[in-house]
Formats: C-alpha cells, sequence, structure tokens
C-alpha cells in the first residue's frame, strides 16, 4: 500500500471511493447526495495542493486508490494551527489498517506544516469510525446533539480532536 498526495489524475477513482464511502451511510452526505465530476473535483484537488494547510491523501493498492483523508486546514492566524479531517476507505478495503495508514502519514504531514490540532465529527453510532479515531490518539471532547437527520432520525455526532504535542509550531 502507499499513501500519497492526490493529483488532479486521480479524480475518477477518487470520485468512486467517495461515493461508495458515502453508501455507508455514515458520511456527511447520504447514498447518491451529490453529483460529483472529474473537471470540478480535479480542481479542487488543485487547490488542495497549492495549499499550505490542507491536503488530500490518497492510499493506494494495485494502482487503485482505496482510501482517502482529506485535511481541511485554515489561513487565519488565529486557527492556523488547526485541521479538520474527512477520511473514507472503500468497503472492499476496511479492516485492513488502511485508516491507520493514512492518519499516520497526515500526523506526520502536519507536524511538518505547523498543525498542531487535529479535528474531526463522527455519528455516534459509527462504531468502527470512533474505534479508529480512539485507537489513533482522538478524544471525544463533547457530542453535538441531533446534529444530523439520517433515515428519518436525528443523529448525535462526537466532535472529536487530537493533540500533536511537543512539536514546534510553524505558523
Amino acid at each position: 500500500m502507499i499513501i500519497r498526495e492526490a493529483t488532479r489524475q486521480d479524480s475518477e477513482q477518487m470520485i468512486a471511493v467517495m461515493t461508495n464511502a458515502e453508501a455507508s451511510n455514515f458520511m456527511l452526505f447520504g447514498p447518491g447526495e451529490r453529483n460529483l465530476t472529474p473537471k470540478p473535483f480535479g480542481e479542487y484537488i488543485d487547490k488542495l495542493q497549492n495549499s499550505h494547510h490542507s491536503a488530500l491523501f490518497v492510499a493506494e493498492t494495485d494502482e487503485r486508490i482505496v482510501g482517502y483523508l482529506i485535511v481541511q486546514g485554515n489561513e487565519l492566524k488565529r486557527i492556523a494551527h488547526r485541521a479538520y479531517l474527512v477520511i473514507g476507505i472503500h468497503s472492499d478495503y476496511r479492516g485492513r489498517k488502511i485508516g491507520t495508514a493514512l492518519f499516520q502519514h497526515v500526523e506526520n504531514w502536519a507536524m511538518e506544516n505547523g498543525v498542531h490540532r487535529l479535528e474531526l465529527t463522527v455519528m455516534e453510532n459509527n462504531e468502527a469510525g470512533v474505534a479508529l479515531y480512539k485507537k489513533m490518539g482522538f478524544d471525544i471532547e463533547g457530542t453535538k446533539r441531533a446534529s444530523l437527520y439520517v433515515d428519518g432520525q436525528y443523529i448525535n455526532e462526537y466532535y472529536m480532536s487530537k493533540l500533536l504535542i511537543g512539536k514546534v509550531l510553524n505558523i
């Protein structure tokens, strides 16, 4: 498995993995809720590549993208030390340590880029996601009550974070 930064040429494979991840019904977008197309998504990847505070990393196996982790950073000085994460793994590849590898890679990237705080949200009922994030050192900071409306029910989300302690900040 290779973890690398995404390029414009990855657009179609990325869209396929994102669509598959959204089918799990544990993502912000529900199954089929959005229509991603390669050209605008390629432009989004280009934008992330040109940002010092954001990135999109992919996990690749046998030249096939099987997972991704988006790092959404900030340019404002007061919040430039933090980044919001979004992860997705293709259903055929879950349980193979791909999420672990993506998080380890992003943590190294974050420390090299002056990011001190990683944060994410996860549906309270996404047991596999919560377990992965806790394993990677994320703590639950709070509960966003009735944060999402999924299949006719309100769902709570956990707000989780990890502080990268002991690293010099290059803000």
